[in-house]
């Protein structure tokens, strides 16, 4: 077993501190009661859980949905996916230039803006407030200086850290302070008056540590640190070389994680060692790596996890934000944490003690035949719920929708690769299919969860990859302290298309499964998206894999799922019950981000972020390109009066 509890007796002793220390420790972030009603944290509420319980937009009036207002972001485009954040009826966002932005949330009128130097975190911010509520703050990062506005003025917070600004990219056990990248391009979450954040160091040789750090919030001093590459005499040391934690890298949570506020818990998705194609040099199960981490937030220390993938080979890092619900199982009320993954599977697990709601058995997976490399020779896989991914790809599973001599490159393709399946090792000598491949299954943003029935929304895309053989790392200064030579590297994220631009896999290619947890069912699934040129056909029933890992869904108690569309350029309602689609409309921007459900003054609203990113390149039918100037926000709500 991978979970590791120091022992019950400890444990109850932990959890039982904590609760009792909850009663005492006032969060904020979000005023008056948590009803799931205000949209002032990233994913609406402290747990993450994309969950709205507004209604005044419901299955018998979606259709009367109407753009109210539009606000334009013109500037860099890239990674950006914002979210935004609304509080007190002013919508915080990056805008044009990446400036931060205060809107009205009602009109979309410009309230301040701030002209930050490079990129502020483009997936979304965070907020926090003082007791009084005299002292309102929001907090991002950019450049890897975390740093904060007042959120009434716009005006920097020149006594947090050392004149505004804290350096992320100090104390993460490298000597000298690292030069490159260390913030995410997502938000932390506040917990009283810490803020608790992942990072971004990089995926290649010699990048650093991914540790989990909480921050005052008042002064930016740095509270506590969780190494997630342990040092000596800290648990897991031994499931790496000697001294890794000096030169291995990565294990980070730079997407979503979640917190139960009344346990004062904190649920840590953890990613990919470096490098993530090839760990000869970090031999051993790589602890904390493709890890769901639980600490206690206060103190930075662990309570339980369980290691979902054994030395990583696939960059399968664990991404989608981890859901918290209560369910009933076994006929006693039970609370629960559901973490989706790259790789198709979905883990349940009881979030106090860490134990699985249902057996995950580890299994033989085929092993990798780089010279050094040491694969581990089995994985976890749970026995439930069933995946929501396909984990492998035949010759029966070629996308039928090509012409036979497509159909047959690509068939070959598949006979010449290293082809057996999920968790195929890359090799030396010829290509390698990994399958649902890394920018398939949940990626971030990827699932949404209804604390009313126990249900948990999924979107996941069957992407394959085709990876090149590896290819020798040349010697440098940087990385020969890592032994042993040789090393090797490969490229990342390279998704296996057809000649136009389609999957060369079988639709589905992108879909919503909704997974009943209180009995570990799939109740339906459903298609996500068309192709432009199949839709053309009237073949609407494919789902559309292109960059869908940038969409994220929201479900609110009027029974809908909100979601839009990067491929297609479409928004979408769902019913939550069924998957039917029951509102659509298509825009002329390339969607991103997660939708944001709020009110102002007893009128609800939706917010979508839409992009204009690239165009396909010739030749290709699979996806549709953004309108010059449709880069901006979207906000939607019913016809006045309604």
């Amino acid at each position: 077993m991978y979970m590791t509890i120091r022992s019950r007796f400890a444990l109850a002793i932990v959890i039982t501190s904590i609760a009792a220390a909850s009663q005492l420790f006032v969060v904020r972030g979000q005023s008056g009661p948590r009803l799931y009603t205000t949209w002032s944290q990233p994913g609406g509420s402290i747990e993450g859980a994309q969950y709205s319980a507004l209604k005044q937009i419901n299955k018998a009036n979606v259709r009367q949905l109407e753009l109210q207002w539009f606000h334009p972001a013109p500037g860099p485009t890239g990674r950006f996916a914002f979210s935004p954040l609304v509080v007190d009826n002013v919508m915080y966002v990056v805008g044009k230039d990446s400036a931060v932005f205060a809107l009205d949330a009602a009109t979309g009128k410009e309230l301040w803006s701030f002209a930050t130097e490079g990129t502020p975190t483009n997936r979304g911010f965070n907020y926090w407030e003082s007791t009084d509520r005299s002292d309102r703050r929001i907090i991002f990062a950019s450049r890897s200086y975390l740093q904060q506005l007042d959120a009434r003025t716009g005006r920097p917070i020149a006594s947090f850290g050392v004149n505004g600004l804290v350096n992320l990219r100090e104390g993460l056990g490298r000597t000298p302070v690292p030069t490159g990248g260390a913030q995410s391009g997502s938000p932390g979450h506040v917990f009283g008056n810490l803020l608790v954040l992942g990072s971004a160091p990089g995926e290649g040789y010699n990048s650093p540590p991914g540790d989990i750090r909480a921050f005052d919030v008042i002064t930016g001093r740095l509270v506590w640190t969780f190494h997630t590459i342990p040092r000596p005499g800290e648990f897991g040391y031994d499931t790496w070389p000697p001294d890794a934690w000096k030169t291995a890298g990565g294990a980070n949570t730079w997407a979503e994680f979640a917190v139960d506020e009344k346990r004062g818990i904190g649920y840590f998705p953890l990613g990919s060692p470096t490098f993530d194609l090839w760990g000869g040099d970090r031999k051993g199960n790589n602890m904390f790596g493709n890890t769901l981490l639980a600490l206690d937030l206060r103190t930075g220390k662990r309570l339980w996890h369980y290691q979902l993938l054994h030395h990583d080979l696939w960059d399968y890092d664990l991404v989608t934000g981890p859901k918290l619900l209560t369910v009933t199982h076994n006929g006693k009320p039970i609370d629960i944490v559901a973490q989706a993954t790259k790789f198709g599977l979905l883990y349940v697990f009881n979030r106090v003690t860490g134990q699985p709601l249902w057996p995950i058995e580890e299994r033989p997976v085929p092993q990798s035949d780089v010279p050094g490399e040491q694969s581990s020779a089995t994985q976890p896989f749970p026995t439930r719920p069933a995946p929501f991914s396909r984990l492998k790809f035949t010759e029966a599973d070629v996308n039928p929708y090509l012409d036979e001599a497509e159909r047959a490159r690509i068939i070959g393709i598949l006979k010449g690769a290293r082809n057996e399946g999920i968790f195929t090792p890359l090799s030396i000598t010829k290509d390698q299919i990994s399958v649902p491949g890394e920018l398939g299954g949940a990626n971030w943003g990827g699932a949404a969860a209804d604390p009313e029935t126990g249900m948990l929304y999924v979107r996941s895309a069957d992407q394959p990859a085709l990876h090149a053989p590896l290819q020798p790392v040349e010697k440098s200064t940087a990385i020969d302290a890592m032994a042993p030579q040789p090393r090797y590297t490969g490229r990342l994220g390279t998704m296996f298309f057809a000649e136009n631009g389609m999957n060369a896999m079988s639709p589905p290619w992108a879909q919503l499964t909704a997974y009943d947890l209180n009995t570990g069912d799939i109740k339906w699934q459903a298609p996500l998206g068309v192709v432009p040129s199949l839709a053309a056909k009237g073949i609407t029933n494919t789902g559309n894999n292109y960059r869908v890992h940038r969409n994220g869904p929201v479900v609110t108690a009027g029974g809908l799922i909100f979601i839009a569309h990067f491929a297609d350029r479409t928004i979408r309602a769902f019913d939550k019950d069924n998957g039917k689609i029951l509102w659509e409309k298509k825009m002329t921007p390339n969607f991103a981000g997660i939708p944001a459900v709020y009110e102002v003054n007893g009128r609800q609203f939706v917010a979508f972020y839409g992009s204009s990113v690239d165009r396909p390149g010739e030749g290709n039918i699979a996806w549709e390109g953004g309108e010059e100037g449709s880069q901006g926000y979207y906000v939607f709500s019913l016809p006045s009066g309604k």
